[in-house]
């Protein structure tokens, strides 16, 4: 059953499922790493054994550190209507050419401009088969 046909409202669950990839550009390991051991360092929730742990992946893997300072969590907590039930990240490195003209990574209004010589302006797109990504490892707890 694809997600288009799970029933909603009354009838069917009152979940939403919210899949975001993006793919970020490191300018500055060294200042990412710092940024990350900061935050590590500061969380109360983590115990010694798994700070020691987190310190030493953040400080030798960018993909790492990055998971330690990103709580998609943060991102919806404050909208209306709506309480976060479970949440999971990864981040891992990936191989990408910025340079390469891709359809599946365009950025704003390309993509309407793209329906509109199409002669589909109002169309709407969407990839409801696609996979997020590869999990390197799940982001650190949230504390639900």
């Amino acid at each position: 059953m694809s997600t288009t046909e799970i029933p909603r409202g009354d009838s069917g669950p009152d979940f939403l499922r919210l899949q975001v990839e993006l793919v970020l550009e490191v300018s500055s390991s060294d200042a990412l790493r710092a940024a990350a051991l900061d935050r590590i360092a500061a969380d109360p929730d983590l115990t010694e054994p798994e700070r020691v742990h987190a310190r030493a992946a953040a400080g030798e893997d960018e993909s790492e550190a990055l998971a330690y300072l990103v709580d998609p969590g943060t991102a919806v907590q404050a909208l209306p209507g709506i309480a976060l039930v479970q949440a999971s990240w990864s981040c891992a490195h990936t191989e990408y050419d910025p340079d390469a003209e891709s359809d599946d990574w365009s950025l704003g209004d390309d993509e309407e401009d793209e329906g509109e010589d199409e002669g589909d302006a109002g169309a709407e797109t969407g990839d409801e088969g696609g996979d997020a990504g590869s999990a390197a490892r799940g982001g650190p707890p949230m504390g639900l």
